[in-house]
């Protein structure tokens, strides 16, 4: 005689995590999505009630996509506050570049020396569809796909954790973008790509680390990053303004 399993038992407490995670991907996805495109700015408020009514889910479910967002260094999550699309201050932007150098060239490297004729066309593939966005003028297509190209080269690497991790600065760059340039800039030069692929495909290693360089240098010169001049208080202006003469 088969024995009733009693509510909240194991197995039904593993259908809910598993039905959880599976909405938790394509909102995942929306929000990534919507930073790439520039349709998120940072310092946007992301409040778990309101994301719950839009996608239909519990909080809970909302509560875990953030904090996932927030472990990627995309969501900043203050207490008592809530969370918000991050803001890189000018030094992290400093040194999420400094980052790039450091995961993309042995990306660059690996990619030589692995790449297939179906990897090169798959590269070439998606740098034509960016073409064709900028060619459209859609520009947040186009912005979300020249970022994509990065992530696609840490794909074809073979490593997720650096997959996962370049994701992360490629969307804290797409930030960094929005608030230190012109949103009519881009965010990677059209032609840039193009040669990348032609020196992967010959498998020139130190000429494929040499344009990546040159490529995020490009982006990073693109950018206003310095702090803001602090101007001086006039004390005389402040502590005389009102006196009696």
């Amino acid at each position: 005689m088969p024995i009733a399993r009693k509510r909240g038992s194991s197995s039904e407490g593993e259908l809910k995590g598993s039905f959880d995670g599976a909405q938790r991907g394509p909102i995942y996805e929306r929000l990534m999505n919507a930073i790439a495109e520039h349709r998120l700015h940072p310092g946007t408020k992301l409040a778990e009630d309101r994301l719950a009514a839009i996608f239909g889910v519990s909080r809970t479910v909302v509560r875990a996509v953030l904090q996932q967002l927030s472990h990627e260094l995309v969501v900043t999550i203050v207490p008592n506050r809530g969370a918000f699309i991050a803001s890189p201050t000018v030094e992290e932007a400093r040194e999420l570049f400094e980052a790039r150098r450091q995961i993309e060239l042995p990306i660059v490297e690996k990619v030589c020396r692995s790449a297939t004729k179906k990897d090169i066309a798959l590269l070439r593939a998606h740098v034509a569809r960016e073409q064709e966005a900028r060619k459209r003028d859609d520009r947040r297509t186009a912005v979300r796909l020249s970022g994509e190209f990065h992530v696609l080269l840490a794909h074809l690497g073979g490593n997720r954790f650096i997959e996962r991790t370049m994701r992360g600065l490629q969307m804290l760059t797409c930030l960094t973008i929005l608030l230190y340039d012109a949103p009519t800039s881009q965010a990677c030069p059209h032609d840039e790509h193009g040669c990348l692929i032609d020196a992967i495909e010959d498998g020139s290693v130190k000429l494929a680390q040499k344009l990546m360089v040159e490529h995020l240098a490009h982006i990073e010169a693109s950018l206003r990053l310095h702090a803001p001049e602090e101007e001086e208080d006039d004390l005389e202006a402040i502590l005389l303004r009102g006196a009696s003469s």
